[in-house]
């Protein structure tokens, strides 16, 4: 695949925050910026998958109406007295990947990986090992489900003889795999983190997710510092300041039409940046002068 000049977009991690990513979809393909290949983990992988089947405006048209169409209860069955069934009899997760098969099958069927129309590297955690584990052929469906299986949250999916989970884990951010399969240049679509919440989430599926989000952004800032000279790594702006929890699924309109609107302006005018970081990736802290790259300890 090293072709010189060759172009990725990268898509991190965010579960319903993945919306966002839809948003930067429509301006960059309307803008005509065009991938030779996309790499993805954990929501973002579901939607790198989507794009590569069809990396058209139709196609990012059909995604915006899956995303806006989605429900959590489709994805995430809390029922109570199921996710405490599932804690009682050691099954070592709450949530059974049921709702989540169902919807990836709705998209995907019996489709696989090499069949889009863009060449397609799904991220996924070797949870024995915790090594990274990278997915490029084969059904979409299960290799999607492992790459957005939070530990804990959803059980690991046995595939090829491993046993996968969340690739957040190791990278939600996947820039090193773009590098290595030939990116010269790399559009990452990060989801940014629910920084303007009123208060902490209220449920412990929402804690994890917004956790995992916290986690997302301190692993992109490192990704990017440690990726820096090996290929023009161009990170579009998610949203900022952002009020949405990872867990609510009820906003997705909103957060496109934000994220679109902002990418076009960041075409347009360009960000600001920090140490190589968009500021809307920043986690700031109550003393930002002290250490503007992000909090500090005491």
């Amino acid at each position: 695949m090293n072709m010189p000049g060759m172009i990725a977009f990268v898509f991190a991690g965010g579960s319903s925050l993945g919306a966002i990513q839809v948003g930067m979809l429509k301006t960059l393909v309307r803008r005509g910026i065009a991938p030779d290949f996309v790499v993805g983990s954990s929501a973002g992988a579901i939607n790198a998958a989507y794009f590569a089947c069809n990396p058209t405006s139709s196609g990012v048209g059909d995604m915006e109406r899956l995303w806006r169409g989605l429900r959590r209860d489709e994805i995430f069955d809390t029922s109570p007295l199921r996710s405490l069934w599932r804690l009682v009899a050691r099954h070592g997760h709450v949530v059974s990947p049921a709702g989540l098969e169902k919807v990836l099958s709705a998209i995907f069927a019996s489709r696989r990986l090499e069949d889009g129309g863009l060449p397609c590297c799904i991220v996924t955690t070797d949870m024995l090992t915790g090594c990274e584990y990278r997915i490029r052929s084969g059904p979409a469906v299960p290799a999607l489900i492992a790459s957005a299986a939070i530990p804990g949250v959803f059980p690991p999916v046995h595939l090829h003889g491993k046993y996968l989970v969340d690739g957040g884990v190791t990278s939600h951010t996947p820039l090193p795999a773009a590098i290595d399969l030939g990116a010269h240049t790399i559009y990452v679509l990060p989801t940014g983190h629910s920084c303007s919440l009123p208060r902490p989430p209220r449920t412990a599926i929402g804690t994890a997710l917004h956790g995992l989000n916290l986690l997302i952004v301190q692993q992109l800032k490192d990704a990017v510092r440690h990726c820096h000279g090996r290929a023009d790594i161009r990170i579009v702006p998610p949203p900022c300041p952002q009020d949405v929890s990872p867990y609510d699924f009820s906003r997705a309109g909103e957060l496109i039409e934000r994220a679109e609107g902002l990418t076009d302006q960041w075409l347009d005018e360009g960000v600001d940046m920090v140490d190589g970081v968009p500021h809307q990736l920043t986690l700031h802290t109550h003393d930002d002068a002290a250490n503007p790259f992000g909090p500090h300890w005491h």
